[in-house]
């Protein structure tokens, strides 16, 4: 053995030593293919114990172990790390999946880089493959991976070396209508996040120190044009030791619509508000304080808009009476609505109108509130009494009428009066209401002092405590009110006089 050899075993030998205790995995290669030598964390790198289980040389290796890139591609024959490093290229940080050929369970992860070292002359004289075990940063990429993707609140990740999208998921893509493709790859200048962002300038500062952007609002730009209103926000972190920003976004889109169909909402009751020609009022639930009315309620109570607006219903003394203000609240309170309820209104000069108020419960600008429309019955009311008045004059003599035509006056009068409780039949004695049914028949007190047999005193007697109990005046009210209760004369009355 001459001396140069002697001196390459020794150098060899020195260099093993100094490796074997490495954590990094270090595989020795010959010019010639063959694998000289692997330390022990090259060797458990493999699944191996002993250096012959990479194979005695490369093609070996290559039968024995399948490689694919990260990108889930394999890695084809001359492109293996140790077939890049016998054509002496050196590399660094050369990423890829192992897995023995025999044992598709025995599976790791590598990180590569090589180191040819030279002879004196200049020549190659040994290979090195350096490889660190990157199989619990490549799982936990891949977890990091797939809760990425799974995450559906968008996200888009930008590299801060070069500011370009290294990662998007699907609720981006989804939200925005981008396409893969059309998102990796660009920069943050071609593609911009920030986009009319509330503080652009200060989310543009953060993102070139690698800091936390603050939420702001954004507009989004689309692919098939127009805006999307987001909410984004940035968080630095690390993606394969790369420095990154990661943007989330909340997509306002669905909250800008509700607030604009809400305002058109508005915007027609209040047009439909200021135009109906009938009285009407905007109170709130809590206080009955006034917040809105229309032209038609000023011009019914005379009360000028600015006279009312946030005072309560109680301080403009507007219901008639101590108790209307209460039993308004209270049937309010009870049910948040009324359906034609009689209230007498004060106006600005004192007058008062009768109304029928309805009222319903409405939600404006998210304040709960009372409508209350009033609808003014004064003069319906009046001619309403002129007429049950007439009647009850023309009825005072109810023997000139035939039965037909007091049925009719009586209906007419039911129909323009308010009932009330009052008394019943139920409530009448016999012997009064053998009275009533006689006087419905048309007699006279004398007539029927001489039909019950009773004397005429007596029978003034009944009639007057009818009256009473009735709550009328006349004979013509008595009979109306037998008439409205289903009662009449059994025997008829006699005709009109011609």
């Amino acid at each position: 053995m001459n001396d140069a050899v002697l001196r390459t075993q020794t150098n060899r030998q020195q260099l093993q030593q100094i490796i074997a205790g490495l954590s990094d995995g270090v595989i020795l290669i010959e010019p010639d293919q063959t694998i000289l030598w692997a330390n022990e964390a090259a060797l458990r790198m493999h699944g191996l114990s002993d250096v012959k289980g990479l194979g005695a040389t490369v093609s070996e290796y290559r039968e024995r172990f399948r490689l694919r890139y990260r990108n889930n591609h394999k890695v084809a024959e001359g492109h293996y790390p140790i077939d890049r490093v016998i054509a002496g290229e050196c590399f660094t940080d050369v990423v890829v999946e192992v897995e023995a050929a025999h044992d598709e369970d025995a599976y790791w992860v590598h990180r590569v880089r090589s180191l040819v070292l030279t002879d004196a002359a200049g020549e190659p004289d040994c290979l090195v493959l350096i490889i660190a075990d990157a199989t619990d940063w490549a799982s936990a990429e891949q977890r990091f991976e797939k809760a990425f993707n799974a995450n559906p609140a968008p996200a888009v990740i930008c590299r801060l070396s070069d500011l370009r999208y290294v990662k998007v998921n699907q609720g981006f893509l989804e939200m925005t209508g981008y396409t893969r493709e059309q998102v990796i790859g660009r920069s943050v200048y071609e593609l911009d996040v920030l986009e009319q962002a509330e503080r652009r300038d200060l989310a543009i500062e953060h993102l070139g120190q690698g800091t936390t952007i603050p939420q702001m609002q954004a507009e989004l730009k689309l692919p098939e044009g127009g805006t999307k209103l987001v909410i984004v926000a940035g968080q630095p972190i690390e993606v394969g030791d790369e420095a990154s920003m990661l943007f989330s976004f909340m997509d306002l889109e669905p909250r800008r619509k509700a607030e604009d169909a809400l305002r058109q909402s508005e915007e027609r009751f209040a047009k439909a508000f200021r135009l109906t020609p009938i009285p009407t009022l905007v109170c709130s639930a809590d206080r009955l304080h006034v917040i809105e009315v229309n032209e038609a309620f000023a011009l019914i109570t005379e009360y000028p808009a600015e006279e009312v607006l946030g005072k309560s219903l109680t301080d403009i003394g507007i219901l008639e009476g101590p108790q209307a203000n209460m039993q308004l609240a209270q049937a309010l309170e009870k049910s948040g609505s009324l359906q034609n309820v009689d209230y007498a209104i004060r106006k600005k000069s004192g007058e008062t109108i009768e109304c029928l108020v309805s009222a319903d419960t409405v939600s404006i600008q998210g304040i709960t509130c009372y409508l209350l429309v009033l609808m003014d019955i004064t003069e319906r009311r009046r001619s309403e009494m002129e007429l049950v008045k007439a009647i009850e004059a023309v009825m005072q003599d109810a023997s000139w009428f035939s039965q037909t035509l007091i049925e009719k006056l009586a209906n007419v009068r039911n129909v323009n009066t308010l009932k009330s409780p009052g008394v019943a039949l139920a409530d009448l004695t016999a012997r009064e209401r053998d009275v009533l049914e006689l006087i419905c028949e048309g007699l006279a007190d004398k007539e029927i002092a001489g039909r019950l047999t009773l004397s005429p005193s007596t029978v003034r007697n009944h009639v007057a405590t009818l009256y009473s109990k009735l709550d009328v005046h006349s004979r013509g009210a008595a009979i109306v009110w037998a008439h409205e209760r289903g009662f009449s004369g059994a025997k008829g009355r006699r005709t009109s006089r011609k």
